[in-house]
């Protein structure tokens, strides 16, 4: 598995297919502040209940001029029904061959006791305009959400 992205390391690039089969790249959102939030599962209680958050928070960041990116590893048929289900307002992404979640070090294997089954860990990545990371939360567990306040906190502190 590769090393955990930090606090003051540069996001790596990657492409990878929205919920219409677009190719969509990290570059692509830099120069503003960029909210990456991988997620264990579409349909689950809790990721559902975290991308709605975010999306009820759109307003908000928006006016932090922010950018939130889900990630998951379901393909992009499933995380299309999970958006428009969610009415998700903000690009979600598939890593369905769990290349991004290698490459920043979030592997969860053997999710939910099926062996071989590798997720995402739920994580949250901020990066500024140039794409450094300037906030980073990584969780072991699946069930625990982040905390919203501290990203949204983090997020003002950046002007």
């Amino acid at each position: 598995m590769a090393s955990q992205i930090k606090v003051g390391d540069k996001a790596p690039n990657f492409t990878l297919p929205d919920v219409d089969l677009k190719p969509r790249s990290l570059k692509e959102f830099m120069g503003q502040k960029t909210v990456l939030a991988f997620f264990v599962g579409a349909f689950t209680s809790t990721c559902t209940k975290e991308m709605c958050e975010f999306r009820d928070s759109m307003a908000r960041l928006i006016d932090l001029k922010t950018q939130v990116i889900g990630i998951s590893v379901n393909d992009p048929f499933s995380n299309k029904g999970f958006a428009e289900k969610n009415r998700l307002s903000f690009p979600i992404l598939s890593d369905y061959k769990r290349e991004v979640i290698k490459t920043y070090g979030l592997e969860l294997p053997n999710f939910a006791g099926l062996n071989g089954y590798t997720v995402a860990k739920r994580s949250i990545f901020i990066l500024d305009e140039n794409g450094t990371v300037r906030y980073a939360w990584i969780s072991d567990d699946p069930a625990v959400e982040p905390n919203y306040q501290e990203i949204q906190k983090t997020l003002e502190k950046m002007k």
